[in-house]
């Protein structure tokens, strides 16, 4: 069982910035301005010899309503009592505030293992911050400067004993497993989902489409923060869980807004971080809002994910809220073949994150999609295909010369790609390519992944191909003059 230790405290005290410190890795938004966490966050921790589990939570504030700071102190809260101990974060500049006197009397009764922090200690301006810190009745304060990386060694001396009893009173560790995201291009003849190899999968949307509530659904429990307002998710969040058996890393994505509308730094850094999280996974799952479906930014997200090369699942949500289902379902089919014909044939599933309807189906959908996107076709089949298909319809013959399709090969999966040797390769129109393509979606039964399709030369036998036309220096050395 590994140790947990949530990070907590009030807004911008820099929390983040010493949850990337812990995991050597920026992956938290850091940002001036206070409240940009809002979910729980996880990543696998080094501190000297010390591994570890941290989580980077949202600033606790003094609010117990069902409002936005409401809903994400339950969750900050929630986190506190699943962790095997919490380091509570001041602002050694800014001094000990009663919202600070507050959450570290609800941690004293919450977690029996508190570890007092005064970050931004760097300098004499701290001291004071230093010297009121005792006054919380959590020991003595470690003074620490995230940004810096400084007291990060006094804080493993702190963690030591802490997780070494931990270590003796918990159960049997169960093997640990590394998940490598650096191996994306791979090649996997018989690839399956694996906890080795999680299916990785992004949820994506325009804002208030429903990805944390889908999630959430998904995952049975309130995981991340939702509620009615527009562009709660900021970090792209993953989360690593076993999905009808199916071992399975899910990111959830902020809203991806009209680039023209993004103005903030904090929501183009929210953007970006959704936009790594489809290059990381395999299947991404493009979310509409029934009630305005395949607006001008779906189609953005949507042709994004298929230019990256991912399997592309859409699903319609808030399907629960539709009256005229079979007239609604029947327009959607019409307009996604239409507006999305690079997508042919992907599946387009309606479901409900509200009521939890429709996830068997969505969950059938990307394992098809994940399946279809690691395909092989063997060498001897492809080009009995391609004869069939140039027989059916010859490629063009660009200034009277005929192209000519040699033989085909794939040349990887994930997505699958397939290499035609041809003569004139720089001459074949995309036409002919697409109808390729196309052939091979539905002879191969590739419905909806990405395709890729190379044309190559096979080089020519000329050695003169390409040089001048008179005769070379050298050869004329060797010959002599003209005799006339």
């Amino acid at each position: 069982m590994s140790f947990t230790l949530a990070i907590v405290g009030r807004p911008n005290v820099g929390k983040s910035t010493l949850f990337n410190r812990l995991v050597g890795k920026k992956l938290a938004l850091v940002d001036d301005q206070p409240g940009v966490t809002r979910d729980l966050r996880e990543g696998p921790a080094r501190l000297g010899h010390l591994k570890f589990t941290v989580i980077d939570t949202a600033g606790l504030e003094d609010a117990t309503d069902d409002s936005l700071e409401g809903r994400m102190r339950r969750l900050t809260e929630r986190a506190v009592g699943m962790a095997d101990a919490c380091l509570f974060v001041v602002d050694a500049r800014a001094g000990i505030t009663p919202v600070d006197q507050v959450f570290a009397e609800i941690l004293r009764k919450k977690n029996a293992n508190v570890i007092l922090a005064a970050n931004k200690a760097e300098g004499k301006a701290a001291e004071s911050g230093l010297i009121e810190a005792y006054g919380l009745g959590l020991g003595e304060p470690l003074a620490l400067s995230a940004e810096h990386g400084e007291g990060f060694a006094e804080l493993a001396v702190m963690l030591d004993p802490i997780i070494k009893y931990h270590a003796e009173t918990a159960p049997e560790p169960e093997p640990e497993v590394e998940v490598d995201l650096d191996d994306d291009d791979e090649e996997f003849e018989d690839w399956a989902p694996s906890e080795a190899r999680p299916l990785q999968i992004a949820v994506v949307g325009r804002p208030n489409a429903g990805k944390s509530t889908l999630i959430n659904q998904i995952l049975g429990e309130d995981r991340l923060l939702t509620g009615p307002e527009a562009g709660i998710t900021r970090d792209a969040i993953s989360m690593n869980f076993s999905w009808k058996g199916t071992p399975v890393r899910i990111f959830d994505t902020a809203g991806m807004r009209k680039k023209a509308k993004v103005q903030e730094k904090l929501e183009r850094l929210s953007v970006s971080d959704g936009l790594r999280a489809v290059k990381f996974a395999e299947v991404v799952v493009v979310l509409l809002d029934a009630a305005i479906p395949f607006e001008q930014q779906d189609l953005r997200i949507a042709d994004l994910a298929e230019r990256e090369g991912r399997a592309v699942v859409v699903a319609v949500n808030k399907w629960d809220l539709e009256d005229e289902k079979q007239e609604k379902l029947a327009a959607l089919q019409e307009a996604f073949t239409r507006l999305l014909p690079q997508l042919r044939g992907a599946p387009l599933i309606t479901v409900s994150a509200k009521t939890g309807r429709g996830l068997d189906r969505l969950h059938a959908a990307i394992l098809k999609a994940h399946a279809v996107w690691n395909s092989r076709v063997t060498t001897s089949q492809l080009n009995r295909w391609l004869e069939g298909m140039i027989q059916a319809h010859p490629p063009p013959a660009p200034a009277g010369r005929r192209i000519k399709l040699r033989y085909m090969t794939q040349a990887k999966t994930r997505p699958p790609g397939f290499a035609v040797m041809c003569s004139q390769p720089d001459k074949m129109s995309d036409a002919y390519s697409r109808y390729l393509v196309n052939g091979l979606r539905e002879d191969f039964d590739m419905p909806g992944t990405p395709i890729r399709l190379w044309m190559r030369g096979q080089g020519d036998q000329n050695p003169f191909k390409g040089k001048k036309k008179s005769t070379p220096s050298r050869l004329r050395k060797h010959l002599g003059k003209p005799k006339f």
